[in-house]
């Protein structure tokens, strides 16, 4: 069945506290998305962020982020009065995020709403924790721990804490008993709201696609209470770290530090820690795309300390056994395999063994360093087993994209399109609507390309820092008549769902 959905983050949602939420702008936009014939809603990882703001560098592969609890919802709920948040400064312009003002702000206002919910625990908040006993408890005293260092890395705390000792654990548990139990409180809100949200959006056939990124941060609470899944030394320091080569876009590669899993440890556990992290995901998502799926067929490793990527070299990842134990253990989750970058033949091996649809990516398609009609980039060349986009969250947005690349490019653009004429201007339509009537089963068009903005209103260009995942819809954006064009296109090439 042929299908198209909106990758639009919710924190790129309009709100009058600084960051879009799971509230009414949330089920504003599925009421958008049903109205315009859509089947998907693709987000982003809904994790806490730590430096640089990214939903790829969490604390937790399995907390929800507190910046996206409804302050409304909170106060309909009877945890807050509007007057504790409505007179705050949240510092932020219309269309983008400042992060800066939600980490000093946003957490004295969770505080009280807090506070009252652990006054009187709500009927089902005993069954949330335990259900969540496998993460959470970690989790919680992970922030607690955080919020008494002045927020630097577990790395840096002192060594009984580092290394986990049970005194010391125990002995912090008590110390900091009641910190903790507001983390889980934050835990508690953001899963209730989150889960009403999606319960909102299946009731009108819109299932949201969320995103697994393969790696985890460093500095996180998955690294600190689980340094045997990880390559580190005896020290608990990585020995290598994640990030690609160098290529034609980056003469140095990317370097993004993410410690990089003890692959061998993981199979002789059956890969348990990745059943478990793929099956609270699945729980709260319809669909699961995994980010970097190359990596599970081969990943590159860069020497710990270095400070580009140059010196890295690749390294066999655990292949299919993963996917089996996956299987094994949740049957056939419903996967997408971000299977974009350096593609190799086992890369391509794994994805036709794992059977999930992978990803076309339009601006891939028109490099002139390319020739021929061979690219797996162009739309006819789409198999129907794969997921069409004309970007992601990673690249320029589509107009964006085509005022930057050559004059040869922007001709194998027009020659492709055979037009000649539609002005610049609108060109992103002509493009919407060549990824629309591929043969891909499911087509995502970020939201950005179907409103034609520029790179100003890019979500992230990868390995920068301080610019990147603040772009936001402002209210009004989303008009009927870009409702009812989205919904005549999606007509038009047999996607419309409903």
């Amino acid at each position: 069945m042929r299908a198209s959905g909106i990758l639009l983050h919710i924190s790129s949602l309009p709100s009058p506290h600084g960051i879009g939420t799971m509230g009414a702008a949330a089920k504003d936009f599925v009421d958008f998305l049903v109205k315009a014939g859509q089947a998907y809603w693709q987000i982003l990882p809904v994790c806490p962020t730590s430096y640089g703001d990214s939903p790829y560098q969490s604390f937790s592969t399995f907390a929800g982020n507190p910046y996206f609890i409804d302050l409304d919802l909170l106060a309909k709920a009877g945890l807050l009065q509007p007057e504790e948040y409505e007179s705050i400064d949240w510092e932020s312009i219309p269309g983008c995020v400042n992060y800066g003002a939600l980490y000093q702000k946003r957490y004295a206002v969770l505080h009280k709403a807090c506070a009252r919910l652990l006054a009187a625990p709500p009927a089902d908040y005993a069954d949330f924790l335990a259900k969540n006993a496998f993460w959470l408890p970690d989790y919680a005293l992970f922030m607690a721990l955080k919020d008494a260092h002045n927020g630097v890395c577990w790395q840096q705390w002192e060594e009984p804490l580092r290394r986990r000792e049970p005194e010391t654990l125990a002995a912090a548990r008590a110390k900091y008993a009641a910190d903790i139990d507001f983390w889980q409180a934050v835990q508690y809100l953001f899963y209730t709201q989150w889960h009403d949200l999606k319960a909102y959006a299946n009731a009108q056939g819109i299932e949201i696609i969320g995103d697994l990124p393969i790696y985890v941060a460093e500095d996180s609470v998955d690294v600190w209470s689980c340094p045997q899944e990880f390559q580190l030394d005896e020290n608990l320091v990585p020995t290598e770290v994640a990030g690609c080569p160098p290529d034609g876009f980056s003469a140095t590669g990317q370097l993004w530090g993410n410690p990089l899993f003890d692959w061998d440890a993981m199979a002789a556990n059956g890969y348990a820690w990745w059943v478990r992290r793929i099956r609270h995901l699945c729980g709260i998502y319809d669909v699961l795309r995994i980010d970097h799926f190359r990596g599970f067929a081969g990943y590159y490793a860069i020497p710990y300390g270095d400070k580009t990527a140059e010196n890295g070299r690749w390294r066999t990842g655990p292949g299919y056994a993963l996917f089996a134990a996956v299987k094994k253990e949740l049957g056939s989750p419903r996967i997408i395999a971000e299977d974009l970058g350096f593609l190799t033949d086992d890369v391509r091996a794994l994805l036709k063994e794992c059977a999930y649809p992978g990803m076309k990516v339009l601006e891939f398609a028109f490099d002139s360093r390319d020739s021929g009609c061979a690219s797996d980039y162009l739309p006819h060349n789409y198999p129907e087993n794969s997921v069409a986009y004309t970007g992601t969250h990673d690249n320029e947005t589509l107009a964006g994209w085509f005022d930057s690349i050559t004059k040869e490019e922007q001709k194998m653009v027009r020659d492709y399109l055979c037009d000649y004429y539609t002005p610049k201007k609108y060109l992103y339509k002509s493009l919407n609507s060549l990824v629309m009537r591929s043969k891909a089963a499911l087509c995502v068009i970020p939201m950005q390309d179907y409103l034609g903005l520029d790179n100003h209103y890019r979500m992230n260009k990868p390995s920068t820092v301080g610019e990147n995942w603040k772009w936001r819809l402002k209210k009004g954006e989303l008009t009927e008549e870009l409702k009812a064009e989205i919904w005549g296109m999606t007509r038009r090439y047999g996607r419309l769902n409903g």
